[in-house]
Order: C-alpha cells, then sequence, then structure tokens
C-alpha cells in the first residue's frame, strides 16, 4: 500500500499542475484576443535592406489580400523617454491598431479607435503600472504624457493581467499608440515587421504565403521573409506543457509498477500461508472462480486503499501548488473529475493485473493437498 500511496500521491500531483498550468497559460493567451500572423524581412539574405517593408507597404499588402485579411498592421517596439512632470523614465512604446479581439479588461478609458488611426491621433493606452508610476491613484484618462518630446493624451489604462510570468513575457510597462501616430512621431523608419490578421484563423498560413508573395512583388522577387503563425506557437508551447507534464506522469507510474509487484509478491505469500483454508473453502464446495474472485478482490481492495489515500495526498499538494502557481501564471482550472477517475482506474487496474497470478495460482491448487499441507 505505501508503494500504492507514493505513486498514486506523485501521478496525481504532477497530471493535477500540469493540467491546472495549461488551462491557465491557454485562457490568458485567450484574453489576449486571436493571434496574427507575423511576416519579417529575412536578415539572413544577401541585401536584406533591399527587402525592408516600409510602411505604404501595409495599404498594398491589405489591397492584395483583400477580404482574407480582417486587418494589416505595421508594428514597431522601441524605449522612448516618457515624462510627466517632473517623473522621467524609458519605457518600451509598442505601435497599436484599431483591430482588437481581446477580451482585456480596462481599468480606466478605452482602447484605440480607428478614427485615431486614421487621423494620427496623439493618444496612448498606457498599462496599469505605468499608469501608477506616472500618476499614482489618480485618473490618468485625460490627463498628458510626454513621449520622446511629443506630447499625448491618455485615453485607457489596461487592468492587471493575472499573472506575473504573463506580465514578465509582454511587459507590465508598455504603453500604446497609434501605429500612424507611430510613424509620423516617434518613429518615421521602417517598422520592424507586419502584423496579419486572418479572417479565418484556420487559413493563416495561406495568408503568410499571400502575404510574402505580395511583398515580393512590391520588393522584388529576390527579397526573401519569414513568417510566423503566433497562433501555431501558442499552441506548440501548451503542447510542450502537455508533453512535459505526460512524461513526468509516466515516470511516476513507474511507482505504481513497483507498487503493483510488492502487491502480487504479498498476496503469493498470502496464498502459501491460507494452503489450508483454500483447501477448507474447495472441499465445501468453493469453485475455481469463487477462489479466484477472492484473493483477486483483495489484491484489488489493497491497491484501491493504496490508491485513494495517495490520491487524496496528490490533491493537497496540487492545490497547494496551484494556489502559488496562480500568482505567477494567472487563474487556474484543477480537473478533479479527471483526476479521481484516473486514480481509482489506474488503482483497479494495478490491482487486477498483479493479483491475477496470485488468484489464479491459489484457484489451482489441489484440494488434498492444500488440505494435507
Amino acid at each position: 500500500m505505501l508503494g500504492m500511496i507514493v505513486g498514486s500521491a506523485s501521478i496525481i500531483t504532477v497530471f493535477g499542475i500540469s493540467e491546472a498550468a495549461t488551462s491557465g497559460i491557454a485562457a490568458t493567451f485567450t484574453s489576449l484576443g486571436q493571434s496574427p500572423v507575423l511576416v519579417q524581412v529575412d536578415a539572413a539574405q544577401d541585401y536584406p535592406e533591399q527587402a525592408q517593408i516600409q510602411y505604404r507597404d501595409t495599404a498594398l499588402v491589405a489591397a492584395s489580400l483583400g477580404p482574407s485579411a480582417a486587418s494589416v498592421v505595421p508594428s514597431w517596439s522601441r524605449t522612448f523617454p516618457i515624462s510627466s512632470g517632473s517623473i522621467r523614465e524609458y519605457v518600451s512604446v509598442v505601435s497599436d491598431g484599431a483591430y482588437h479581439t481581446d477580451s482585456l479588461a480596462m481599468f480606466q478609458g478605452r482602447q484605440i479607435l480607428s478614427e485615431e488611426v486614421a487621423s494620427g491621433a496623439r493618444v496612448v493606452v498606457l498599462t496599469k503600472d505605468l499608469s501608477t508610476k506616472f500618476f499614482g491613484t489618480q485618473t490618468a484618462v485625460g490627463d498628458y504624457l510626454r513621449i520622446n518630446g511629443s506630447r499625448f493624451i491618455v485615453i485607457g489604462v489596461f487592468a492587471d493581467i493575472k499573472g506575473s510570468f504573463i506580465n514578465s513575457l509582454g511587459g507590465s510597462t508598455t504603453a500604446l499608440v497609434p501605429y500612424s501616430t507611430f510613424h509620423n512621431d516617434l518613429d518615421n523608419g521602417p517598422p520592424d515587421s507586419l502584423l496579419v490578421y486572418p479572417t479565418d484563423p484556420s487559413n493563416a498560413d495561406a495568408i503568410a504565403r499571400a502575404t510574402i508573395a505580395a511583398l515580393q512583388h512590391i520588393h522584388g522577387v529576390r527579397a526573401q521573409y519569414n513568417s510566423t503563425n503566433l497562433a501555431e506557437q501558442v499552441s506548440i508551447f501548451g503542447g510542450v506543457l502537455t508533453g512535459v507534464g505526460a512524461g513526468l506522469s509516466a515516470i511516476g507510474a513507474v511507482a505504481l509498477g513497483v507498487a503493483g509487484i510488492g502487491i502480487m509478491n504479498i498476496m503469493l505469500i498470502s496464498v502459501n500461508e491460507r494452503t489450508r483454508e483454500i483447501g477448507i473453502r474447495k472441499a465445501i464446495g468453493a469453485t475455481r472462480g469463487d477462489i479466484t474472485l477472492q484473493f483477486l478482490m483483495e489484491a484489488v481492495l489493497l491497491s484501491l486503499g493504496g490508491g485513494s489515500t495517495g490520491m487524496v495526498i496528490g490533491l493537497l499538494f496540487t492545490i497547494s501548488a496551484v494556489t502559488l502557481l496562480s500568482k505567477q501564471i494567472g487563474e487556474m482550472t484543477v480537473p478533479y473529475a479527471l483526476i479521481v477517475s484516473i486514480s481509482l482506474t489506474f488503482s483497479i487496474l494495478v490491482g487486477t493485473v498483479f493479483g491475477s497470478y496470485p488468484a489464479i495460482r491459489a484457484a489451482r491448487m489441489d484440494p488434498i493437498e492444500a488440505l494435507r499441507s
């Protein structure tokens, strides 16, 4: 039973934490909205400057893609000095369009509108940490910031994304401005990349090829570009987490195998010690099936006892770990029903598999020889 407790607890803990973490990360990425296809210049080509994406390419690519692309957005990310009164910080400033499919909550105000992109309005949306840094507990919306010397009005502040892990990936101190304003007032150089949002997300690979073809039509067939399906990257990341959890669970399953061997050994000893009992039962009419069922049930009950105890311990470890990890990853869901069903299934399976041989051996005993012993 001790082997079953250790094996079951280890599998439940690893599986529960991995599933909860995967669900938490997936939910957070889902809240960020539709993932675009990112197209950028291949720096390994002979003359990358000839293939350089230009701001004017955005409209040409969008026209080429037509209705298959919901939005085509040039993307910049730069670090600029931002100041408000006597406070001055160097902050990551990112370009943004008006195509928003996310479900991110706003702490104050709103996100950037298409009219503001079209007019090149000097508006900015801040993360909550950045708002606190410049305005403290006061309302930031309607106030002004200077970004690289230009005056911008704050129109919105994002609420915190739960989970410092995601914040560390995306940046907890970031300012977003319309991409047209970024180009006109902050950096009139070429964009870092193009972000293309497919109308049909399942058609992302075809959209990537069409975008590259449109850029090669503009810059020449020798221009080389790389594309990244960010939705696919998120899916791969989730798959890696699931694979790691499955691998670690498989290692824990080795402990269950060892526990099963222990159950088989103790049941074989039990059969030897209860030979006379088996002989008496057979002498008064017990069939082989009766004897097999008796010893098989004993093995299964031993396995279930250890597995159930391990399941409770594993759940306690899982709940404790999820409570701690939720601060790093965000809200996570523990699949309790799945955990319980897996634990009980494995326990019954181990008891049945490793209890079968001792049960069959007991059933095959000759009653006369058994009584003589």
